[in-house]
């Protein structure tokens, strides 16, 4: 019922994403989208890159007063950077391809494939759009899903739950707005400590580091998503979206891999019943989902972000058009990125909740909708008591 087409480049004039299919008469936040860009381009261990860039959404369509028309919303983020890009990414021909020309592959990345598949010789044809640049838009399309979401009482937040071999111990009751405040996202500060240790070693030393991020979203009633098809269950719906993420090679619902290695007694959620309350768990082991549905829990989902393959010690390959031997092209980069992730995540999973919200209870306007919504939760109070 919802869908969004987004495009362009790192270092091109800007990023556009236009969302059909929103209802008319939702209020926009754009205070909020701007606040979730800047904490995407926060974090220990970024590059030069977020030096240049401050992101700030424009809303060119869509959007009247504060609120949608009914009609497709276009959002635009524009690359400072492009003003030192104009003539080697012009659209016209003639642009300066030969002054940044990529013809050393960095493994790791889709230099090589891509180069290969779509035909270019110029790598950066391939690695302009295959960046993690492009999570910019992502971000202001989600964070466009998440100020739709408040207004169905329901809450994401994102936190960092280890960076290369360090740990944390996660403490949810400090999922707040004071944690983006801090450098890497995390709710454990002896974690925090030394994750900033070793990002700064990596950094000497030229290397990266990943680690996995967690969300959790708060305030979601019982049965969003189903079971009836492959297509439409969310649990598949929400990895996916995770997986879709540049970096990410791992995604972990509930308990997650860690499922696996105990007894069936240890790995579900034992349902109780009380007068007045209804039907509960006193777990949330399968992270707020039971055969792809909400059960009314928290849902909590990890992704695991592998480290950035662009290196300042870059890592040996072959050129693609000459054969020889050399050094992998070094593009700015980040010693680690995962706090950044963890915001590109949080939008993520916010995009795939609202559409899963808006299949159930869409209508034309936000008043429709909320009459559709409010009607179920009565159904649903109804039900477990």
């Amino acid at each position: 019922m919802i869908r969004y087409l987004e495009a362009g480049e790192s270092h091109g004039k800007g990023l556009v994403a236009i969302i059909e299919g929103l209802p008319a008469g939702i209020s926009i936040d754009i205070a909020f989208i701007n606040q979730q860009l800047a904490r995407r381009q926060g974090g220990h261990g970024r590059g030069g890159r977020m030096k240049i860039e401050k992101d700030k959404v424009e809303v060119l369509t869509g959007v009247r007063n504060g609120k949608t028309l009914g009609s497709p919303v276009t959002l635009m983020i524009h690359n400072k950077d492009w003003a030192n890009w104009e003539q080697i990414m012009a659209a016209e021909e003639g642009a300066a391809i030969d002054q940044k020309r990529v013809t050393l592959p960095r493994p790791g990345h889709a230099d090589l494939t891509g180069g290969i598949k779509y035909g270019h010789q110029d790598l950066r044809n391939i690695l302009e759009r295959a960046s993690a640049r492009e999570t910019a838009i992502r971000v202001a399309v989600g964070a466009l899903a998440q100020s739709v979401l408040r207004q169905f009482g329901v809450e994401l937040w994102s936190h960092v739950v280890s960076i290369g071999s360090v740990e944390a111990l996660p403490d949810y009751t400090k999922l707040n707005d004071a944690l983006y405040d801090t450098p890497v996202y995390c709710t454990d500060e002896e974690a925090e400590r030394d994750m900033i240790k070793i990002i700064d070693e990596a950094k000497e030393q030229g290397d990266t580091l990943g680690g996995v991020a967690e969300v959790v979203v708060l305030g979601l009633p019982l049965g969003i998503g189903t079971y009836v098809h492959y297509d439409r269950k969310l649990d598949g719906r929400l990895a996916q979206a995770v997986m879709s993420i540049q970096a990410f090679k791992g995604v972990e619902i509930g308990m997650g891999f860690q499922a696996a290695q105990v007894p069936g007694s240890q790995a579900h959620d034992e349902i109780f019943y009380e007068a007045g309350r209804g039907f509960y768990h006193k777990t949330n082991r399968c992270g707020g989902l039971e055969g792809s549905m909400t059960n009314g829990e928290p849902v909590v989902i990890r992704g695991a972000m592998k480290p950035i393959p662009t290196l300042y010690q870059p890592l040996r390959s072959a050129d693609f058009v000459t054969h020889a031997e050399g050094l992998a092209s070094v593009e700015r980069s980040d010693a680690c990125a995962v706090p950044a992730a963890a915001i590109v995540m949080q939008n993520a999973v916010a995009w795939t909740v609202l559409e899963s919200m808006l299949e159930k209870f869409g209508g034309d306007n936000w008043q429709e909708v909320k009459r559709n919504y409010d009607s179920y939760l009565d159904a649903v109070k109804a039900a477990m008591q």
